[in-house]
């Protein structure tokens, strides 16, 4: 499935027939001339340390730099909380008798008006994400997340008292611009804080604030489900609340990223940054500055002061586009089943109190899910883990259509719900958190603010009529599908496979200057894996 084989060659000297490179050594010369021969062998040093340095060893070696990312992942507990809170509104029994219409013998939100509260906040983040780049360019991860949490406090009073179902819209498109500002930069610095062997499982538990945050809805609405008056939904919004201040407080403490300091200039603190985040020795914290400096620097001599054009120019073109196709890719291959779980569940045929109970039992499978993809993402590459675990949802998808096809009894009935939790587990075990890795890594250091902001705009762009589609499937008053859809989100899977099959590159163990060179080598997608990269090399 990882389209490679096991062993690593040089492209330089593959059984072509003819030279595909230009001599890398020439290269070589050119920028070393440009860097002090003290910097190259610390960055030799670090570098070497990092490939040999176990999963495990790291962990023990960089505890605070596990914890800083796992905070700042943890900042899209706030999108997953309040996502998932629109899901269960449009299931509940209050909800629905205060803002929904009588159909066919029972209350239901309009679809119009369930698509309007899902994708309000997706056009927030939306505008978010393009805010990211800029400002944390200039202000940094650290300073630009506590902007968005001072924000997002504010925001969330529109939501709260909310009088209407067009307030409330208003409330979450709102909320959505600082979303956007954690999801842009929460793999982006996670993976740059974290040594090689740990940027899979580390950006992976982005995923897994995403389940904690499903877990916690599920278990709220399904308590206050049973009230009958305004606070049955009035409460669960209150408890937005309880996130942004006290990350806030934690996140004052958190150290800025080191690539982002040297990209500025500010070395010794960087340096400082760099002991905060696990280097033991003052040998140590100078070799991993050392890597840093000269992986930005050959990235400065190329490209100069980054810019959002720059993603789309060169090499960062085909970087900028892999990191636009994954992101996008979330959204076909099961997600929006786990995001509507519980009205799913309803329109399944399982009873309203029943398919609360069971998303509130899908939500804890997707957290056990999480916690095992960061031995996936640690054990095997990121191309294996994506290719696999669509493979498989798309196989559940399919089946899913066909149990919605047959003849209905409550035996098909639950048999649909059971896929559902199968899809929503292999989902959050595989391609969910793997897809954030491989957009953490994708991107050049120079342009990592800016593209994971682009990409991420790509993901609401796909999900915003998508989630109008899914909407209008599963409504009453639309399509009235229920498990019926897996055969669209089957099919759009199958095309994510392929798109990765022939694009997705492999990027486990490789330094951020390997990565940057077999871009710029023009490589397939598949000989990445099998490509051997010298330290020395500084193309």
């Amino acid at each position: 499935m990882s389209g490679g084989l096991d062993e690593k060659v040089n492209p330089a000297v593959e059984d072509t027939g003819k030279v595909d490179y230009v001599d890398h050594h020439e290269k070589n010369a050119m920028h070393s001339e440009l860097l002090d021969d003290d910097l190259m062998r610390n960055a030799f040093a670090a570098e070497n340390a990092e490939h040999e340095i176990t999963a495990w060893q790291a962990v023990k070696s960089h505890p605070m730099a596990c914890f800083w990312a796992f905070l700042m992942c943890f900042t899209i507990v706030m999108e997953s909380f309040d996502m998932f809170l629109n899901g269960n509104f449009v299931a509940q029994t209050a909800f629905k008798e205060h803002y929904g219409v009588f159909h066919d013998g029972k209350w239901t939100i309009e679809t119009k008006w369930q698509s309007a509260l899902f994708q309000s906040g997706q056009c927030g983040a939306f505008l978010g994400v393009f805010m990211a780049g800029p400002i944390t360019n200039r202000l940094g991860y650290r300073w630009t997340t506590i902007l968005g949490l001072m924000l997002m406090n504010a925001t969330i009073f529109v939501s709260f008292f909310a009088n209407s179902l067009a307030l409330l819209t208003v409330g979450q498109l709102l909320e959505g611009i600082p979303w956007g500002l954690f999801i842009a930069n929460s793999p982006a610095y996670a993976s740059e804080v974290v040594p090689i062997v740990l940027r899979g499982a580390c950006t992976a538990t982005l995923q897994m604030s995403w389940s904690i945050g499903g877990i916690i809805v599920a278990a709220v609405t399904w308590v206050y489900n049973k009230r009958d008056d305004q606070w049955a939904w009035r409460i669960p919004l209150a408890l937005q609340w309880v996130f942004p201040t006290p990350i806030l407080i934690l996140i004052f403490f958190m150290p800025e990223s080191p690539w982002w300091l040297i990209r500025r200039g500010r070395k010794d603190e960087a340096l400082r940054s760099i002991e905060r985040l696990g280097a033991k020795t003052k040998t140590k914290a100078n070799d991993t500055l050392a890597m840093m400096e000269r992986t930005v620097e050959i990235e400065a001599i190329k490209g100069g002061n980054p810019t959002i054009l720059d993603l789309f120019k060169g090499t960062d073109l085909r970087r900028t586009v892999i990191t636009c196709l994954i992101y996008a890719s979330q959204n076909f291959a099961g997600n929006l089943i786990a995001n509507q779980a519980t009205f799913f569940f309803e329109q399944a045929g399982m009873s309203t109190d029943f398919s609360f109970q069971l998303n509130l039992i899908n939500s804890c499978l997707g957290l056990i899910a999480n916690v095992g993809s960061w031995f996936l993402a640690t054990w095997f590459g990121r191309r294996t883990v994506y290719l696999w675990g669509t493979a498989v949802n798309l196989t559940f998808l399919f089946l899913l259509g066909v149990c919605a096809s047959i003849p209905q009894n409550s035996k098909t009935n639950y048999a649909q719900a059971c896929l559902g939790v199968i899809i929503s587990f292999v989902y959050a075990g595989s391609l969910g958190p793997i897809s954030y890795t491989i957009i953490a890594e994708t991107s050049s250091v120079r342009l990592r603010a800016l593209s994971t902001g682009v990409g991420r705009g790509a993901y609401y762009v796909a999900e915003i009529p998508m989630i109008f589609l899914a909407s209008y499937m599963l409504n009453p008053t639309g399509g009235n599908m229920a498990g019926k859809c897996g055969y669209v989100w089957g099919a759009t899977a199958a095309v994510c496979y392929v798109m990765a099959y022939f694009y997705l590159p492999e990027l486990k163990d490789r330094s951020y200057r390997e990565v940057d060179i077999m871009f710029n080598r023009k490589l397939p997608a598949r000989q990445f894996k099998k490509t051997v990269i010298d330290v020395r090399e500084n193309e």
